[in-house]
């Protein structure tokens, strides 16, 4: 029958044998007495030795009730390692003959790096893991963000769920070496000799600043004493509280201004933020192109929209970014720069997508730098003493307009499922023809880089009409290609009526008649509803008796 005992080790309660307690008792006093010559974290050291150890001893204690054994305390030790393999103490523990795992237990694990971090150390512990250096992984997260919408999401959410590395032991695990007593030493050791460093800082810092005052009182002492400057004394002082009173001032209007820059940094990312998420999620899921709106000169680029996408964002996010940064350090000074290899790394990024935004700008101000014209005559049946119709009618299938008239606004509409452009910048134009024939023409005209790219772009403009009898109807609207949005394109339509013929104006040609001629200078507003007989020079309205009383009475 053993005797069991129940100890507390690093925080957890164990029930263990007599004999295995004993053996790691020993063990214990033996790393204590081979780390006496240098008792600096020796506490510490010890510490985390015995945390190291209930957690080995947890994994292997699966039930409250098992009992630790010897084979448990040799197995541990096996791991930990023999103190004689670091230190020659006075005393070491050689009961068994163990053999030291270099390797065992190297794997590494994700822990956040709360020594090296700007936010909760996620990238630190990421670079770790992935032995890659933090400033590529929080770049990347800077470009998900910006570019896909959930860096920030997934920042957050490993911020959540990834514990800290606070021990020592979680400290190696996370750095992928081996959790031993030399390697814990070491470790504790280095944190010593870094708070040693930054204490030695300080206190150079201190004693200069304790010189600086002591010289200055010594000053103010002599200069009391010596009975010089007496009168200069009250002056001074009151110089010094002013000088005082608008330091502070400046510290606090340097606050409000670091609030100020961090709030509309951070309104400006997170917008980036939402917006870049918006739109990647629709084209990931392939949704219909109508809730995309690109700005239109993306169309007519060749750099793929995507990509200008991506490079608008990276134009306006990384100015914002350090912005953002700025004003977190105007706020605290423990806030730490991103450093000189992120700050070249992100200028160097910003400069690439500000140098193809430039050369994209460049090429769309040159795609529209030449004009083009496509006509097409059509014959019409018209003699002297006929009558010729002009209506305009609109596809409402395509597009509803409750009220018909000429506008160069260009709208976005789908034709089969391709996205083009709709206008209503439709003119009208009637002349005196030549010749004694009818007919009328219609002129397309677009921009382009140079005159063949112009004409093939007004060349592709569709437009319609169709000639029923003695009526021409024309198509009140054009379609183009969506991205020729920008082109300034139009359609003009010139009637040519020989003389003694007769034109009348439909109502629905009343918004898109365009500076016709007449001889009593009739509004084109007001020429619908009426006929008109084409004269020897010019149009004469028949029929305007009410318009040209209205116009007389308008003149007096």
């Amino acid at each position: 029958m053993n005797k069991t005992i129940n100890i507390n080790l690093g925080g957890f309660f164990f029930h263990i044998d007599e004999s295995a307690y004993l053996k790691l008792k020993k063990y214990l006093e033996s790393i204590s007495k081979s780390l006496s010559d240098d008792p600096q974290g020796k506490n510490e050291i010890i510490a985390d030795i015995e945390a190291r150890i209930s957690e080995l001893l947890s994994e292997k204690i699966t039930d409250a009730r098992q009992v630790v054994n010897d084979q448990d305390i040799d197995d541990i030790i096996k791991i930990m390692g023999q103190p004689e393999d670091y230190s020659d103490g006075e005393e070491t523990f050689k009961e068994t003959n163990y053999s030291y795992q270099t390797n065992y237990n190297s794997t590494k694990k994700l822990f956040r790096d709360g020594e090296d971090k700007i936010l909760g150390g996620v990238a630190s512990g990421l670079g770790y893991y992935l032995n890659l250096d933090t400033i590529w992984i929080r770049l990347a997260f800077i470009i998900f963000t910006v570019f896909g919408g959930f860096g920030f999401l997934l920042y957050i959410i490993l911020w959540i769920l990834l514990p800290e590395a606070k021990t020592t032991a979680e400290k190696l695990q996370m750095e992928g070496t081996p959790v031993n007593i030399d390697n814990i030493e070491r470790k504790i050791r280095e944190e010593f000799n870094n708070v040693s460093e930054n204490l030695k800082d300080v206190a150079s810092k201190a004693s200069d600043k304790f010189k600086e005052g002591a010289n200055e009182i010594s000053e103010k002492f002599n200069t009391a004493f010596s009975g010089k400057q007496k009168k200069n004394n009250g002056f001074q002082e009151i110089l010094d509280v002013i000088v005082s009173i608008i330091q502070t001032f400046f510290k606090i209007i340097g606050k409000i201004i670091g609030v100020f820059i961090l709030i509309t940094a951070a309104s400006v990312i997170i917008s980036l933020i939402i917006g870049g998420f918006s739109i990647g999620s629709i084209e990931w899921l392939n949704v219909d192109e109508n809730f995309l709106h690109y700005p239109p000169f993306f169309y007519d680029s060749i750099i793929p929209s995507w990509l200008l996408t991506i490079l608008g964002f990276i134009l306006i996010g990384i100015p914002f970014l350090l912005l953002f940064i700025l004003g977190l350090r105007m706020l605290s000074s423990n806030i730490k720069s991103i450093g000189k290899t992120a700050k070249l790394t992100l200028l160097g990024i910003w400069i690439i997508a500000l140098l193809a935004m430039i050369f994209a700008g460049l090429d769309f101000a040159t795609s529209y730098v030449q004009n083009g014209e496509i006509t097409e005559k059509k014959p019409l049946q018209i003699t002297a003493n006929d009558t010729l119709v002009v209506k305009l009618k609109n596809d409402e299938t395509i597009l509803f307009r409750h009220n018909l008239r000429r506008s160069s606004h260009k709208e976005e509409v789908f034709i089969n499922g391709k996205k083009m452009a709709y206008s209503n910048y439709v003119k009208v134009d009637v002349q005196k023809s030549a010749t004694n024939e009818s007919y009328f023409i219609v002129t397309k005209s677009s921009r382009g880089k140079n005159k063949m790219n112009a004409k093939s772009n007004a060349e592709q403009i569709k437009y319609h009409f169709t000639i029923e009898n003695n009526t021409l109807i024309l198509d009140a609207f054009y379609l183009t290609d969506f991205k020729n949005i920008w082109k300034d394109e139009s359609i003009d339509v010139t009637i040519y009526l020989p003389e003694n013929a007769t034109i009348y104006f439909d109502e629905s040609s009343k918004n898109f008649l365009y500076d016709v001629e007449n001889e009593t200078d009739i509004y084109d507003t007001d020429m619908a509803n009426h006929h008109f007989i084409m004269t020897n020079t010019t149009l004469k309205c028949t029929d305007c008796e009410a318009v040209l009383e209205d116009k007389n009475e308008i003149n007096i």
